[in-house]
């Protein structure tokens, strides 16, 4: 074999080597899914699915770029043999390896679950189960089961102060049972032995101070600082064995939140929760307290107010009393006021 020829079979080889290293690098490294595109691309993959699934997917949003280098880098990696459920976000300009190597290793992305200003259960099944692989059915049906409520000290009505509207971590594929341990376990870390012994104190059980506080956020929503004042006021009335009186309770009742006055033949609605009509606490939250509601009702201030009502100068905020006929005079400049600019009901 002659010098030369030695030599053009190590630079021929050098050359393949070298053209087939950039090729493997350029489908490992460049950028091929979401290529040149400004947003993220969230993949959903639920339990059975298949790589058709998966590929069907990407497909149909126009993910990936080239589907050669794709598809042979995915038959390397072996995601064709084995696909893991979950959510996966696809940023823009990702290379093949670091998206299959997520999808191989099941590397799944969180989901962000935010959830405040909700005051039915319906609407919290909504915001919460079209989140999950678990979905609305199935959410529904545990927070309607009085056996799934009972595991957690709660029934079917008081299941909603469980609850904490708050920022959670929480992975897709997550079943409805382990996430409802979970709202369980934050629900129990708020409830410190000191907030329990407050609790205490005012002679309320955890879940009554979520009620109580779930009337005190519809009664000011807006002006978080009055509601220690307002907690306060229910208070008094609660170890005075009066009725709270709550107009947001009767709007509860009738489910017609839009209510701006309520009228005298409202008040008669035969409900558990007219606390016109009835003693004490309602049978559960009119809506998903928050925690300024929740630390509200737990460190209320101490004054003699049993009355209020809205201001008259509809800033917001309430007039107290402590006395029937200084309360009947700021509810008359209320109505007043009302009448003045027409509004009816």
């Amino acid at each position: 074999m002659s010098r030369n020829f030695k030599v053009g079979l190590f630079v021929t080889v050098a050359i393949l080597v070298t053209t087939f290293t950039f090729y493997f690098w350029q489908i490992f490294k460049t950028p091929n899914l979401q290529a040149d595109k400004q947003t993220s691309f969230v993949l959903l993959i639920p339990e059975g699915a298949t790589y058709k699934n998966v590929r069907d997917s990407l497909d149909r949003y126009d993910v990936i770029n080239d589907h050669i280098s794709f598809q042979f880098l995915a038959k390397f990696l072996k995601l064709t043999e084995k696909v893991k459920p979950g959510r996966y976000v696809i940023k823009p300009n990702t290379n093949n390896y670091t998206a299959i190597k997520k999808l191989v290793s099941g590397d799944q992305d969180a989901v962000k679950l935010t959830f405040n200003n909700i005051r039915l259960k319906e609407d919290l099944i909504k915001r919460i189960g079209s989140r999950f692989e678990f979905g609305e059915e199935n959410f529904r049906k545990a927070l309607n089961d009085p056996a799934v409520c009972q595991k957690y000290g709660m029934d079917t009505l008081t299941i909603v102060s469980m609850f904490l509207p708050n920022t959670y971590d929480i992975y897709w594929t997550t079943g409805t049972e382990k996430f409802l341990d979970r709202m369980h376990s934050e629900y129990k870390k708020y409830w410190t032995p000191e907030k329990l012994a407050k609790a205490k104190e005012i002679g309320l059980t955890p879940i009554q101070v979520s009620i109580l506080a779930s009337i005190v956020e519809e009664e000011q929503a807006r002006k978080v600082d009055e509601r220690p004042r307002v907690a306060g006021l229910y208070i008094n009335r609660l170890h005075a064995q009066m009725p709270l009186q709550a107009d947001p309770t009767i709007k509860f009742a009738l489910q017609d939140f839009a209510i701006k006055r309520i009228l005298n033949g409202q008040l008669l609605i035969k409900s558990p929760y007219n606390t016109y009509v009835n003693t004490g606490l309602p049978p559960g939250p009119i809506r998903v307290a928050d925690f300024n509601s929740l630390d509200a009702v737990l460190n209320y201030d101490k004054h003699d107010y049993i009355y209020m009502c809205a201001k008259a100068d509809l800033s917001g905020y309430h007039a107290f009393a402590t006395n029937y006929n200084d309360h009947l005079n700021n509810a008359r400049l209320y109505q007043a006021e009302l009448n003045r600019l027409k509004i009816m009901k």
